[in-house]
């Protein structure tokens, strides 16, 4: 199955355009299921001839040491697998569409209450280029909610000072409009004018070196700064981002819009917000309402 696989990557990079990191993602799930049937059957094992017994028994020892959100994404690259084999008439069936995808566990996403996003965002402090560019990626991630990735993929002719809006290149490849608060204007605009207004196509952010930020980096320089907030939990860049869509619900923009902002090719990605909206609106009740209150 190494070759169908090679091709179904290439499928995926060429024509679906999805980024490096869900062509490495989906490599690898599908690697871990071919070793796994060859640790069954040997290496001569044929795609036509995995039934769904076959992915149910490999979900059931993946559960051991895994999550059921990382079995659901395994199962997922599985079910696209097979969905493109039978479109190149490789098999006749997808053994994966008789497989359900194991239910999720309902975690709350964690996010920051004002203060202490308005203590970290701030944390950055002096005139020097790093200190800029530092409080100008705290800026934007709490301001535009944008994922790491997108923030690092910036150029600087990505970003409209002026109207206050950054063009993004999503997942999948897809484009969209997002606005700019004016703390991160700021921030960005003076970040810029220590880097002497660098060209259109330059990247947004570089390290000492000159060269483009990575996601690795961002998520080094948030630690860095919460390590001077002790009172703040462990937090990541993604944080923010959930702190940003968290916000908005509770200020009274509407699930739809928040989508939008966010970059969710589905809905159902969004909802998971109103549930911290709702952990909010039971403490409000609880403190407010009368008959609410504990004796």
């Amino acid at each position: 199955m190494k070759k169908e696989i090679d091709e179904f990557c290439r499928y995926l990079s060429i024509e679906r355009n999805v980024s490096s990191h869900t062509l490495a993602a989906y490599r690898t799930d599908l690697e871990m299921f071919r070793a796994f049937l060859a640790s069954e059957t040997g290496p001569a094992l044929t795609a036509e001839s995995v039934s769904h017994l076959t992915i149910r028994r490999y979900l059931a020892r993946l559960t051991i040491d895994h999550a059921k959100s990382t079995l659901g994404r395994k199962l997922a690259a599985i079910r696209s697998f097979f969905k493109y084999l039978m479109r190149e008439g490789k098999v006749s069936k997808n053994p994966a569409e008789l497989v359900s995808t194991p239910k999720k566990e309902k975690k709350v996403p964690y996010h920051l209450d004002i203060d202490e996003v308005t203590a970290l965002v701030t944390a950055p402090a002096g005139g020097d280029v790093l200190a800029l560019r530092d409080r100008a990626i705290l800026e934007t991630l709490y301001s535009s909610g944008l994922r790491v990735s997108e923030l690092t993929g910036l150029d600087v002719g990505g970003v409209d000072l002026g109207e206050g809006l950054v063009r993004v290149l999503g997942k999948g490849g897809k484009e969209r409009i997002v606005p700019l608060g004016s703390h991160a204007r700021s921030a960005i605009s003076d970040y810029l004018t220590v880097r002497k207004n660098p060209a259109y196509d330059a990247p947004l952010l570089i390290n000492a070196r000159g060269g483009r930020l990575t996601s690795r980096s961002v998520g080094r320089i948030v630690d860095k700064y919460i390590l001077h907030l002790a009172a703040m939990k462990k937090i990541s860049p993604h944080t923010l981002r959930h702190t940003f869509a968290t916000h908005l619900l509770e200020g009274g923009a509407d699930l739809r819009s928040i989508q939008e902002l966010l970059g969710h090719a589905s809905l159902s990605t969004t909802q998971k917000y109103t549930h911290v909206s709702i952990d909010r609106l039971m403490e409000v009740y609880d403190k407010a309402h009368p008959k609410a209150r504990k004796k």
